[in-house]
């Protein structure tokens, strides 16, 4: 990596590998997911596109967060970001406004006696 780096690439690279990641784990495959009450409510030869679970379990494959997939007059109308603008978009907000999970005092007491005994190793004091 040398010395630098590029968050927004590191944004990118966590939501490839996170569609990876789905791909792999394969698609649960159950009455739920096939939509077998649609399809009896529906019936042959309908259309399934527009019902309301076939869009919800649309969102369940794979909804990438900075990969847009409107149609370009859509996504011209929107502001022709493209993945990577996206991404950095994405760093300035993660930058602003993340919170560390807090610490339990028992495992901030775990770090303090780790560090205190590495300190006393090394005859570092205060």
């Amino acid at each position: 990596m040398g010395i630098t780096f590029d968050l927004a690439q590191l944004v990118l690279d966590n939501e490839v590998a996170g569609l990876i990641k789905r791909a792999v784990n394969g698609i649960e495959v159950n009455d739920e997911t096939l939509s077998l009450d649609t399809i009896k409510e529906i019936g042959p030869f309908k259309d399934y596109l527009a019902h309301e679970t076939t869009y919800k379990n649309m969102r369940l494959t794979t909804s990438p967060k900075l990969m847009d997939r409107k149609m370009r007059p859509r996504w011209e109308k929107a502001g022709s970001k493209d993945a990577y603008q996206r991404a950095c978009d994405e760093v300035r907000h993660i930058l602003e406004t993340y919170q560390p999970p807090k610490l339990s005092d028992n495992i901030l007491k775990k770090i303090r006696d780790i560090v205190d005994g590495a300190e006393a190793e090394r005859g570092i004091t205060d």
